[in-house]
This record gives C-alpha cells, sequence and structure tokens, in this order.
C-alpha cells in the first residue's frame, strides 16, 4: 500500500495534523516511535497541561520573528480555546508561575480528545524510523521491520528532550538527508550547574526567590530555585533559553518590598554578594534528560511559513519542536506546536 500522507510522530503537532486529515479520503498513517501517543503531552504542566497563554506574543519565542509571526495568528490562543471547547475542554486562567497561562484539568483529556479526532487515522506505534528515501515521487520509511510508503511525510518527531519519552534526533537526519541546515541543537527550558565560586547556591538547595536576571538583551522576571546542582525555576529556565556561554546577572531584590530569607541573607553576607547586581557565568546546564524543550533545529528559512512544506524537497513537511523556533515557559511551545498542526493539516486536507 502506498499511503497519501505519512505523519512521524504522535505528539501535539503530529497529532493536531492527523485530526484535521481524520474525515479526509486521504490514506493517512501515523507512524509513533514509542508505545503510545502524546506522552509529553502527558507530563507537561505537571501533568495538567499548560496548553496555551493569553499573551502570546512574538517577544516570547526565540526565533526567526518574520516566519512565526505569519504562522502565530493562524490558529492563536483564543482559536486554541474554541478548538478546546468544541471539544469539551475548558482550560483556566493560572498565574501563579507564569502570567496569561491556561492550564486543563489534566493532560490525559487533552490526548483522549486526540485520540478520539484521529480514530480514522492508522496508527503504526513502536515504529521508529531509521532512515527515508525518495524515489520516483514516493518516500520509503524505513523500520527495523518494515517500510512505510507515501506520496507526502510529515515529520513531527520533536527534538532531544525527555529521551525517556522517545524523543530522538531522527528528524534532524531526515532534514540533514534532504539539504536542509540544522541551527545547532541545545537542551532549553532547563536548570544551570555552576562553577566552584557559585557553590554556596547548593547550601540553600530548596529554597526559592523571586529575582530578575538579565542575559544579553533580555530581562527576564520570576522565581528562582536553588539546587544540590546550582540552580532552575522559572526563572532560569527561561534565561536558559537566551544563554549559550558567558555571564549572567541576577537582582536577588527586584522589588522594594522583596523580602530575603534569613538564611539566605547569612550566606550573601558572608559570601560578599552584591544582591542587586550578581554576575556570574553558568557551568552548563542539566542536560537534555531535564530540558522541557530543544532549541536549534531546522532552519526556518528553508521552510515555506503558509504550509510548513521544505522549499528543498517537495511533500516533504516539517513542524513542531524540531524547528528552530523555541518559546517561554507559559504554554507558548505547546500553542506553537498545535498551531503548526492545524497549519500543515489544513494546507494537506484541501
Amino acid at each position: 500500500m502506498i499511503y497519501d500522507i505519512a505523519i512521524i510522530g504522535a505528539g501535539a503537532s503530529g497529532l493536531m495534523c492527523a485530526s484535521m486529515l481524520n474525515n479526509s479520503k486521504q490514506k493517512v498513517v501515523l507512524l509513533e516511535s514509542s508505545s503510545s501517543c502524546a506522552n509529553k503531552i502527558m507530563i507537561s504542566g505537571g501533568a495538567k497541561c499548560n496548553i496555551t497563554n493569553r499573551y502570546m506574543d512574538i517577544s516570547k519565542f526565540l526565533c526567526d520573528e518574520h516566519f512565526v509571526q505569519k504562522s502565530l495568528y493562524k490558529f492563536d490562543h483564543k482559536d486554541m480555546l474554541n478548538f478546546l471547547k468544541e471539544n469539551k475542554i475548558y482550560p483556566m486562567l493560572n498565574e501563579k508561575i507564569v502570567k496569561g497561562s491556561y492550564f486543563c484539568k489534566n493532560s490525559k483529556q487533552v490526548v483522549d480528545m486526540f485520540l478520539r479526532l484521529t480514530t480514522n487515522i492508522k496508527k503504526e506505534l513502536n515504529f521508529k524510523v531509521l532512515d527515508i528515501t525518495y524515489k520516483d515521487n514516493i518516500f520509503d520509511i524505513v523500520s527495523k521491520n518494515h517500510t512505510i510508503k507515501a506520496v507526502k511525510v510529515v515529520v513531527a518527531s520533536g527534538g532531544k528532550s525527555f529521551e525517556t519519552l522517545g524523543s530522538s534526533d531522527i528528524a534532524y537526519d531526515i532534514a540533514k538527508k534532504f539539504g536542509h541546515k540544522i541551527i545547532t541543537t541545545a537542551p532549553a527550558l532547563v536548570g544551570w550547574t555552576v562553577q566552584k565560586e557559585q557553590f554556596w547556591f547548593k547550601s540553600l538547595s530548596g529554597l526559592s526567590l523571586d529575582v530578575k536576571i538579565k542575559i544579553n538583551n533580555k530581562t527576564i522576571y520570576g522565581s528562582m530555585l536553588f539546587t544540590h546542582k546550582g540552580c532552575s525555576g522559572p526563572a532560569v529556565l527561561n534565561a536558559s533559553l537566551y544563554w549559550t556561554k558567558g555571564f549572567v546577572t541576577i537582582d536577588f531584590a527586584p522589588n522594594q518590598n522583596s523580602h530575603l530569607p534569613r538564611r539566605f541573607r547569612q550566606i550573601a553576607k558572608k559570601e560578599g554578594i552584591d544582591l542587586k547586581n550578581y554576575t556570574f557565568a553558568p557551568a552548563g546546564n542539566f542536560g537534555y534528560t531535564k530540558a522541557e524543550i530543544t532549541k536549534g533545529g531546522v532552519d526556518t528559512n528553508q521552510i515555506d511559513e503558509e504550509t510548513f512544506q521544505s522549499k528543498l524537497q517537495k511533500n516533504l513537511f516539517f513542524i513542531g519542536e524540531l524547528l528552530d523556533v523555541s518559546g517561554q515557559l507559559g504554554g507558548y511551545n505547546l500553542q506553537w506546536a498545535i498551531n503548526n498542526g492545524f497549519i500543515c493539516g489544513k494546507f494537506l486536507k484541501n
């Protein structure tokens, strides 16, 4: 059998794309490397699925702004909320961690929704893609046990973060095989390890403070958590999006009414810390196993923002986290992934 469309990856972007094709007359197959769909959705937002943000804005993304700007508003946060409402899911605004964040009752209801919306789509689980070839206008998608043939292929297999959930770098291998440039990938939305000079962080493990972090031309506000490895928390995770190497500056008392715990004040005094202007260089980060997303990826200059089709290979599409588009915490990345699936699926349906 030759399928009309094969979608590689049953995460948020792949499932949304498949849902758009559920009632089409085309033969569609969804290929997933693990034994179940949407594993990353299941753990997102502490298993409550932080699915979008009311302040969806280009400034919250590390990306080619022109590419994302043209795509983002074709399925924005209002469209997302309406889509969920139509499927009897009613996210609630919860701004405890990030301003504008919408959370669902639980992640399972989102996964169940996508499974209901893709009942007519053939699903091949435990299908680990090893290679893709293209000949005579047909793609051969090769796994260990068998090969799937398709006229069109949508790559939606995500980035490198959360390898335990089945993530891999196959998307980048496929992209490179067809001539695409890969912007250097790295863990993002991830905590930092520290140099010897910051080992005092470890003695405060478990303590959280509201801080302001300056990194390059960005200013990040939020909570910072001291850990036994270094530091984490929403402010650090967001700052990690913009850090490659070099120095960052932390203001431990960003507000006039900042209340600093006694334990922190004692250690800060002992270490001679400048509370308003503490500058240090992280040693590194906690790695892909702790990272919420992968930054970098397939160069969006080689992707058509109207359809997400490759500009280098016809009938080959790239959507979701594997692209060089990364958002801050607060529902931005899940909104982007589902947005991509909507746009690509709508195009393929027509």
